[in-house]
């Protein structure tokens, strides 16, 4: 019998806020984290945008512990931090070989690479800090977090680009219902906002170049006048927990995971597959999953990455693995006021589905003023909604054909 799965802590570090609350509030608002960039000098750069964090890590850490971190660790640290404080978990001796930690990242420590590169560059060999590698490393905001919280259960990071948060938090729940681990911590983190990752994606024409003086119409999934994506940056971690063991220490229960999906479209190092089939795959493994009518889901997060390959083919995947259900559902793309967090994306992104259960509120889709061809689906154009849904979904989709699907849903006995 599979052992249920619920979600008991949350915490981000985001473009629109470093708390749940905070978050939460600008989403449903419908403020933007887009600005100019102003971590470097953009001369040259074709886009001169970003959502950055702003972030002091001694607020969440001592300063020696944050000065050894990359910044994608330092987020990782401090949203679970958070998700830790909200669950009221206590890791002890009794339990801790059960709590394992389980957060990816897309890209890791790029600017401690780069940072270290221009050492070794400038002073030498001799100059390289000892702590340039554990501090590089992708798997070292699990590591971190392991450390920090005592956790000894399994610790692993996936890394599957924009899939890896959602591949995270899916990873987890299915180690919990196996009976692996009791307590998860799950997420993904990101801090690449920085004249590398900026100049590549470029390169790829894969970033928004129009909009860079209205940074905050910039990122606009759904809509025609969509030119790419947005960079962002921050983390999320959720506090994953066998039910009855949270229920035997009185947890407080957010929501309820019931279903995970994830494929390959092997198809394109970028470019989604023909028709979205890959993501549509990945959405219909979820829900089987949970058991449930694909009727049952009211409330979908996209992948929306404001491109038009994305935006476009999830909507055809949406329609293959919905059918006339499709036209009934809401769906929102929050990346419109976030950016692209990249690893960190489906992470703060479950986070919000938590929100959406809780609140029952659904998050627009800003700037959609006109619908793109073929995007012909309700968005939650520009205002959010009021609507109380039992069961919702989070797509996650990641350059090398990574697609990945989690189902949420109300928890009740």
């Amino acid at each position: 019998m599979k052992r249920r799965v619920v979600i008991t802590g949350l915490g981000v570090i985001t473009p629109l806020g470093n708390n749940v609350d905070t978050y939460w509030d600008n989403l449903i608002s419908g403020k933007s984290g887009i600005r100019t960039i102003d971590r470097f000098d953009t001369t040259g750069f074709a886009t001169t945008i970003a959502a950055q964090v702003d972030f002091n890590p001694e607020d969440f850490m001592d300063k020696k512990e944050a000065r050894r971190m990359d910044r994608f660790v330092q987020y990782a640290v401090a949203a679970a931090k958070q998700a830790v404080e909200q669950s009221g978990l206590d890791i002890n001796h009794e339990i801790a070989e059960r709590v394992g930690v389980y957060i990816g990242s897309g890209i890791g420590g790029l600017e401690t690479l780069t940072e270290q590169h221009n050492t070794l560059k400038e002073k030498g060999p001799r100059r390289v800090s000892p702590f340039f590698v554990p501090m590089m490393i992708a798997d070292m905001a699990s590591g971190q977090v392991s450390i920090a919280f005592g956790a000894k259960g399994p610790n692993s990071s996936p890394i599957s680009a924009c899939a890896t948060g959602t591949n995270a938090v899916g990873d987890a729940f299915k180690i919990i219902e196996r009976g692996a681990a009791d307590v998860m911590f799950a997420g993904g983190a990101e801090a690449c906002v920085l004249p590398l990752t900026v100049a590549g994606f470029n390169s790829a024409k894969a970033l928004a170049t129009a909009y860079n003086d209205r940074p905050e119409q910039a990122s606009r999934p759904f809509d025609k006048d969509r030119d790419g994506f947005v960079l962002g940056e921050g983390a999320g971690v959720v506090i994953l927990e066998e039910l009855e063991h949270a229920k035997k220490r009185g947890a407080t229960i957010l929501a309820e995971i019931v279903g995970y999906g994830m494929s390959g479209d092997a198809y394109h190092i970028t470019a989604p597959a023909p028709e979205g089939e890959g993501a549509a795959r990945a959405m219909k493994q979820a829900i089987e999953d949970a058991g449930i009518d694909p009727s049952a889901i009211g409330y979908i997060n996209a992948h929306g990455t404001s491109t038009d390959y994305n935006d476009f083919y999830e909507t055809l995947a949406v329609k293959s693995a919905f059918g006339d259900h499709a036209y009934k559902l809401a769906m929102s793309s929050t990346k419109s006021m976030t950016g692209h967090l990249l690893g960190a994306a489906g992470a703060i992104e479950a986070i919000a589905c938590v929100r959406v259960l809780t609140d029952g509120i659904l998050p627009p889709t800003m700037n959609l003023d006109e619908p793109g061809e073929g995007c012909d689906l309700d968005y939650i154009p520009n205002e959010a909604r009021h609507a109380q849904v039992e069961y919702v979904m989070s797509n996650s989709l990641g350059f090398g054909g990574h697609n990945a699907s989690i189902i949420l849903k109300q928890y009740k006995e």
